[in-house]
């Protein structure tokens, strides 16, 4: 990218991560962006876009590191701080997200959040696959709306529910997956990845009938720039690597995924008459942050900060954050990724400052449209 773009984009970003400090205990009030009304977000998703769902719902504790930059604390977030939709959350002055399965403690008054750890699209009915986490969503939307009939209090009402925006962001572990277990390339693409879409397709459908109008939908980002995929790396791939370290072959299905859901969400938005549905391509915001990666005042692009091995890539299948042995980073702000799979604080801030942009959004509206008409 041009140095005056990438000076203006690090520009952002720092202003991003200032306003990220005064927002340390973000205020349900929306005055950022403008908003017209109180913003509500309901997040479906894997990793990503869990914010403690997975430990909540498991029981387990993520200690520190985990959770040191920002909170320094344990949030259940697989994550040194922040996730993209806590910064999108805050762009919004609104609280961050509660895990739907967090049973003390949580606000639900700005929505809430089904996305889980491991989540993927397929099969569809296993825990929390996107369908089950639609699902949860229905439950409690009819339960808030009980509550509201019997003359109590729920935090969410009828008008909440249909102005709220729809946020999913899930397809990585399918991605994965997949190559994981050894299915061949046209295979992912021609029979795995539509049935993905058609679950995708499914949700936001039933979301649609059931009231929803307001969508954002993150495309996936380049598979093949994952410590992980690259640390399994063969000797007879070396040649598959591109100019940036990354694996052509599977940041391509990741291209094929991404085209694709694009095409569904402007199917659909054709078809569902009234609804606006937001398709981001956050494949080129990550890539391009890998890529450029010293322009956004980071070292390591393809080096995990939290895990076991070393250089290239600190990561180990066997010995992943958090287990015996591993070893941690002490500046995650040079790293873009945290374990080896997810992204770190200041990595998440560059891509949210970019999907804020709405310059690779179509239809380029900014996010808290949903807040303002």
């Amino acid at each position: 990218m041009a140095a005056a773009s990438a000076r203006a984009l690090a520009a952002a970003v720092s202003a991003l991560l200032a306003a990220a400090v005064l927002l340390a205990s973000p205020s349900p009030v929306a005055a950022e962006e403008g908003c017209t009304r109180r913003p509500v977000v309901f997040a479906f998703g894997d990793s990503n876009t869990d914010t403690g769902g997975t430990a909540a719902a498991l029981g387990s504790y993520l200690p520190l590191p985990e959770g040191r930059t920002h909170f320094r604390r344990s949030t259940g977030r697989l994550c040194d701080g922040r996730l993209v939709i806590d910064y999108l959350c805050e762009s919004l002055n609104m609280s961050y997200l509660s895990p739907y399965m967090e049973a003390l403690g949580s606000d639900f008054g700005d929505g809430a959040n089904f996305a889980i750890a491991g989540s993927g699209t397929l099969p569809r009915d296993r825990p929390f696959a996107l369908h089950v986490q639609v699902q949860q969503f229905t439950h409690f939307k009819q339960r808030s709306l009980q509550l509201i009939a019997h003359g109590e209090k729920a935090p969410v009402d009828a008008e909440g529910f249909r102005n709220a925006l729809y946020l999913i962001d899930i397809g990585q572990n399918d991605l994965s997956a997949a190559f994981s277990i050894g299915l061949t390339y046209d295979h992912v693409v021609h029979h795995r990845i539509p049935s993905m879409l058609s679950e995708i397709q499914d949700a936001i459908v039933t979301l649609f009938y059931d009231g929803a109008k307001n969508f954002w939908v993150h495309g996936t980002g380049p598979l093949g720039c994952l410590p992980q995929k690259l640390a399994e790396l063969r000797n007879d791939a070396d040649g598959d690597l591109d100019d940036s370290g990354c694996l052509r072959t599977l940041n391509n299905a990741s291209h094929e995924l991404n085209n694709q859901l694009s095409s569904v969400c402007h199917k659909l938005t054709s078809q569902l008459k009234g609804a606006t549905i937001v398709y981001t391509d956050v494949l080129s915001i990550k890539y391009d942050l890998i890529a450029n990666h010293s322009g956004y005042g980071f070292e390591e692009p393809l080096m995990a900060c939290c895990g076991y091995g070393g250089p290239p890539y600190n990561y180990n299948v066997n010995v992943s954050c958090l287990d015996p042995g591993y070893r941690v980073c002490e500046d995650g702000a040079k790293f873009v990724s945290w374990d080896g799979v997810h992204y770190t604080d200041a990595a998440n801030a560059v891509v949210a400052a970019k999907i804020l942009s709405a310059e690779f959004s179509t239809p380029s509206v900014p996010f808290g449209y949903f807040c303002k008409t």
